[in-house]
């Protein structure tokens, strides 16, 4: 097992979470593989149990994660309204670092900072195991649903998603 040191794995840690680390071979231009579903059916996970973040930035300036598994897309006019934005859209490549501290392809639903607002969709309760990004590129995390709820405890959880 590959010993992972992040801001994600120091917070798992810290509430006594057991993950464990998968690693995610890297192309010659250091992206992610794309057959990630292969890479996890091989090892027994579902390949649909991936939470993706996914970041937005609100016509207010502000930026909000949407934690969705499943591969659910995002419901524009669901999120448009339970914010109360008129204004969002995905957030910019260089804009992602900036406001989660991660780089694309790492980014973690949880050990974020404090100021950004993370909604969790319904869809991250259809798995008993999810895999999540563990901040470091290359390195996935697969943890208890339940678990990753918890350390999610105080996020809006909701319908933010459609198939």
């Amino acid at each position: 097992m590959t010993a992972l040191v992040s801001p994600v794995t120091d917070l798992l840690n810290s509430q006594s979470i057991p993950f464990t680390v998968i690693e995610i071979p890297l192309s010659e231009d250091k992206k992610p593989i794309r057959n990630l579903e292969e890479l996890l059916q091989s090892q027994g996970l579902d390949p649909k149990s991936v939470v993706r973040s996914v970041l937005f930035r609100t016509g207010s300036e502000q930026f909000i994660m949407l934690a969705v598994a499943g591969g659910g897309r995002a419901d524009w006019a669901i999120l448009r309204n339970h914010l109360n934005e008129r204004k969002l859209r995905m957030a910019e490549y260089d804009e992602v670092p900036e406001a989660t501290g991660y780089i694309v392809g790492a980014v973690p639903p949880i050990a974020l900072p404090a100021e950004l607002k993370v909604l969790v969709d319904n869809s991250v309760k259809d798995f008993e195991t999810v895999v999540i990004g563990s901040g470091v590129l290359g390195y996935a995390l697969a943890l208890k649903g339940t678990d990753l709820l918890r350390v999610l405890g105080d996020a809006e959880q909701g319908n933010f998603s459609k198939a």
